[in-house]
């Protein structure tokens, strides 16, 4: 019998079409559905708003779906789970408000080492406030690049929010809240961005920036809101503090709303090549904007503070603290007493506090109950220059340090209204021990420049 050409590609393509129909059958048999954001965690056995424990079924979900190098979707509704393992290129993506993690019990809820690629967006994680180890978070992960934690909602830990050790990543547009110590604590990283979370209530710090020794680090803490930090443990400024960074050099702390914290917004202790700029802050009790300690460079840039005991302090040139550039700040209404468990004889109302071998200039500090702004503490004061800037209301308009071993300090070019005691005043330590240095016929210290103030 004849054949054409029409018959014989229609039969071929009806035989194409069987084989590929029985194909898609088998490989439906074989593996669970992909759905528009990844598999669907409901085709492994995992029943959303069960009251039994997911755990397993949640495992196995996660574990065949980091296999096959797809996301793994988990659809609204309250999953209840003891720990889980992410290992390499595990992403769980949730809806968010929606999909809920409810941890049951053990070391974290969602927990990796060494995995590269993580992904976690959508989610509620909520830590039931179940008490974690310590130096554990809610999420933990060590060891790993690429992780990336957004759009999350993290509630109720009972230590941490997220703990990283040695992490390369993203943690952005999330939300934490009643959390037990501090939401976000990076340990060691090696490329890290923190951007664009709120963070309410805690009870330790907001942030933590750390390195297990003096060293680069170059997180970037970036438009972060954080509200309503406290001390709970106590201590002189350990806690309390929004963002905290301790020996981690090159951090760049940018364009947070940071508000009502029990000690400091920011906080750099030993972190050299520090940079705080365009943050607004309010309503903190202790130093608003610190570096302290062995530290070598500060930029201190354009933040507003309203309401601290001091607005900006770069001290401890005893430790090796130096270096610093304090820039176009506005510094208000400050708060005539620090916290107690600072020490008793530290300095407070005070706009800017500076020490070595650094540059305060185009500041304006409004309502200082003692000093607009300080230089030196007894001999530690060395290479400093105050210029071009505006104070109004403060018992005295600028401090300097006339003791002796004291270094230079050059100030010129300010203009300082209202300053009952004195525009420009000697001290030995925070004690005033001169007239008006700027006054006519008064007294000149050979290590202390004047020129150029305005006295109103």
């Amino acid at each position: 019998m004849d054949v054409n050409r029409r018959q014989l590609l229609n039969a071929s393509a009806a035989g194409l079409t069987a084989g590929a129909i029985a194909m898609t059958t088998d490989a439906a048999r074989a593996a669970p559905p992909v759905s528009a954001l990844g598999r669907d965690v409901t085709q492994y056995g995992v029943r959303p708003n069960s009251p039994d424990d997911q755990t397993r079924a949640l495992q196995r979900a996660i574990d065949d779906a980091a296999r096959a190098q797809v996301p793994l979707a988990l659809p609204p509704g309250t999953y209840r789970s003891g720990p889980l393992r992410l290992s390499t290129g595990t992403q769980l993506v949730g809806v968010r408000g929606a999909t809920i993690l409810k941890f049951s019990g053990g070391a974290s809820l969602l927990a990796s080492d060494g995995a590269d690629h993580i992904g976690l967006s959508g989610l509620v994680l909520d830590g039931s406030d179940i008490k974690l180890p310590n130096r554990r978070g809610l999420v933990h992960c060590t060891a790993g690049k690429d992780l990336r934690i957004s759009e999350c909602d993290i509630t109720r830990s009972g230590f941490a929010g997220i703990w990283l050790e040695d992490i390369a990543g993203a943690i952005s547009g999330n939300s934490f809240t009643d959390i037990a110590t501090t939401p976000v604590v990076s340990l060691d990283a090696q490329g890290l961005v923190v951007a664009q979370n709120t963070i309410l209530r805690t009870r330790v710090n907001g942030i933590e920036i750390l390195r297990s020794a003096i060293g680069d680090d170059g997180t970037l803490v970036i438009d972060n809101r954080i509200e309503d930090i406290k001390a709970g443990p106590g201590g002189s400024g350990q806690f309390g503090n929004a963002i905290n960074a301790y020996r981690a050099g090159n951090v760049i702390v940018r364009g947070n709303r940071i508000k009502n914290c029990d000690y400091s917004a920011v906080r750099g202790n030993s972190a050299s090549n520090i940079q705080i700029s365009g943050n607004s802050v309010s309503d903190v009790r202790e130093v608003a904007l610190y570096s302290e300690f062995a530290f070598e460079a500060a930029v201190i840039a354009n933040n507003t503070v309203d309401g601290a005991a001091v607005g900006v302090s770069v001290c401890n040139f005893n430790e090796g603290g130096r270096i610093a550039v304090v820039q176009g700040n506005i510094l208000r209404n400050l708060r005539p007493k620090r916290p107690i468990g600072t020490a008793p004889d530290d300095d407070a109302g005070v706009g800017i506090y500076i020490e070595a071998d650094a540059s305060v200039t185009g500041n304006v500090i409004e309502n200082a109950p003692s000093f607009g702004i300080v230089a030196g503490w007894g001999k530690y004061l060395r290479d400093v220059t105050v210029t071009g800037n505006v104070v109004r209301n403060a018992f005295v308009g600028i401090g300097v340090s006339v003791m002796p071993g004291a270094g230079t300090a050059a100030i010129s070019g300010n203009l300082i209204s209202g300053a009952p005691r004195g525009a420009v005043v000697g001290l030995d330590h925070a004690r005033p021990v001169t007239p008006d240095l700027t006054a006519d016929g008064a007294q000149k210290y050979a290590q202390v420049a004047l020129s150029g103030n305005v006295v109103r």
